[in-house]
C-alpha cells in the first residue's frame, strides 16, 4: 500500500460532537446524522449464479431463512472467475435492472466469485454504477457516494442506488454459520445489555495502515446506545477481547488468533491494499476479509485494488458505530461508512442488525 497524505473525512464526519472547545489532537464523537428505517428482508433482493454450486446452496439456504420473497430472486449465470469483463457486467446489471422489483433498496449477491470489474468492487459497481476510470490511476480520488448523504431505507427509489453485500465464505458450511450469526443478532442489543457490546479500534506500528486512528471517537460508552462501548487499543496482534461487536485495525496481516469472543452481528475490517480479492488462499499475501468471516465476524469489507490509504476508501469508525447504533441492518451500515466504495468489496450476511427495535406483536383481529 502506497503511503498517501490521508484526505478529509466525509462531510458528516467534519463537526464535532458538542460546540464545546476540543484541545488539539483530543478523540471527540462527530455528529452523525439520524437514520430513519431500516432495509429488510421484504425490500431485499437476492441474485443467484446458477452456474455455481456455492451460489445455489447459500443463496437458496439464505432465501429459506431470511423469507426472501419469490419474485425478489433473480437467476442469472456467471463465470466463476475473479473479475468480469465490461460486457459481462453490464449484461448482469441490466438483468438485474429488468427483473427485480422496484420495491427492492438493496442487494445480496449469493457467491465468492467474481467479486470485481476490472478495478472496481462488483458489490460497489451493481449498488451506484462503474466507474470505468478508475484502473488509470486506482491511488486517485473515486466518485463520493451518493448514500453517504442519504438517511432513509429507500435509496433505490429516492437516489437510484442499492447498497450490496456479497454473502461470501470460503465454504458452503461457513456461508450457513454466517448467516445463521447475522438472524441471531437481530434485536439482540435493542434494550442494552448489562454486560456492555464492544467496539474494539486498534492502532498499531503500521502507520501507513493506521491512519483512521485520527478518526477514532473516545473510549467510553457510544453515545445515545445503551450498553455499547468503544475501547481503544494499541496493538501488533488480537489481544483476547469479550463481546466484539466492531474490530477496526490496519495491518496487512492481522496475526492469528483472530480475537475472542464475537458477538452475533459482528463487523471487522482491516486497512490494507488488497484484503478484498476474495480467491486469496488464508494465509497467502496479504490478509484477506474471508478471515474475519472464518474468526466469527458477520460482516467485513476490503478493496479489490490498490486504493492507497485515503480515509475515504475505507469503513469511517465512527459512521460504522453510530449507524449500527441506530437500528440500522450490517449493510446500511457498512455502506454510510464509506464515501468512495468504488474499490471496495462488502461481505457477509446483510440483514444482521442487533440494535433493530423488537417489532410490536400485531393486534388480535377484532371478533
Amino acid at each position: 500500500m502506497a503511503l498517501v497524505l490521508a484526505c478529509a473525512a466525509p462531510a458528516w464526519a467534519a463537526e464535532p460532537a458538542s460546540s464545546a472547545a476540543a484541545a488539539p489532537g483530543e478523540a471527540r464523537w462527530a455528529r452523525v446524522p439520524r437514520l430513519y428505517g431500516r432495509i429488510t428482508a421484504n425490500e431485499l433482493g437476492l441474485v443467484i449464479n446458477t452456474a455455481d454450486p456455492y451460489s445455489v446452496a447459500v443463496g437458496e439456504y439464505y432465501a429459506r431463512r431470511r423469507g426472501i420473497p419469490a419474485e425478489q430472486i433473480v437467476r442469472v449465470q456467471l463465470p466463476l472467475r475473479a473479475n468480469l469483463t465490461r460486457e459481462e457486467f453490464t449484461a448482469l446489471d441490466q438483468a438485474i435492472r429488468n427483473q427485480m422489483p422496484e420495491h427492492v433498496n438493496g442487494l445480496a449477491l449469493a457467491w465468492v466469485q467474481p467479486y470485481a470489474v476490472d478495478c472496481n468492487s462488483l458489490t460497489s459497481a451493481l449498488g451506484q454504477g462503474l466507474q470505468p476510470n478508475v484502473c488509470a490511476q486506482s491511488c486517485a480520488a473515486t466518485r463520493t457516494s451518493a448514500y453517504t448523504s442519504y438517511f432513509g431505507a429507500k435509496p433505490w427509489l429516492v437516489i437510484g442506488l442499492r447498497p450490496t453485500m456479497q454473502l461470501a465464505a470460503r465454504s458452503v458450511p461457513a456461508a450457513m454459520a454466517m448467516i445463521e450469526r447475522g438472524m441471531a443478532a437481530d434485536h439482540t442489543l435493542a434494550a442494552g445489555s448489562a454486560e456492555p457490546a464492544m467496539a474494539y479500534l486498534a492502532s498499531t506500528p503500521d502507520a501507513a495502515r493506521s491512519v483512521r486512528e485520527r478518526l477514532f471517537p473516545p473510549a467510553g460508552p457510544v453515545p445515545g446506545a445503551a450498553g455499547f462501548e468503544v475501547a481503544r487499543v494499541k496493538s501488533n496482534a488480537l489481544p483476547a477481547m469479550r463481546r466484539i461487536l466492531v474490530y477496526e485495525t490496519g495491518l496487512a496481516r492481522v496475526p492469528s488468533p483472530l480475537g475472542g469472543e464475537w458477538l452475533p452481528g459482528a463487523l471487522a475490517d482491516h486497512l490494507t491494499s488488497f484484503g478484498g480479492q476474495l480467491d486469496k488462499p488464508a494465509g497467502e499475501g496479504q490478509m484477506n476479509i474471508l478471515d474475519w468471516i472464518d474468526a466469527g465476524a458477520t460482516a467485513s469489507y476490503g478493496t479489490v485494488s490498490e486504493p492507497c490509504n485515503h480515509l475515504q476508501k475505507f469503513p469511517h469508525p465512527q459512521m460504522l458505530i453510530a449507524a449500527y447504533a441506530q437500528g440500522v441492518s450490517a449493510l446500511e451500515a457498512y455502506w454510510h461508512s464509506v464515501a468512495w466504495p468504488a474499490q471496495g468489496v462488502f461481505v457477509g450476511e446483510p440483514l444482521a442488525a442487533p440494535f433493530a427495535p423488537v417489532p410490536a406483536p400485531a393486534s388480535a383481529p377484532t371478533p
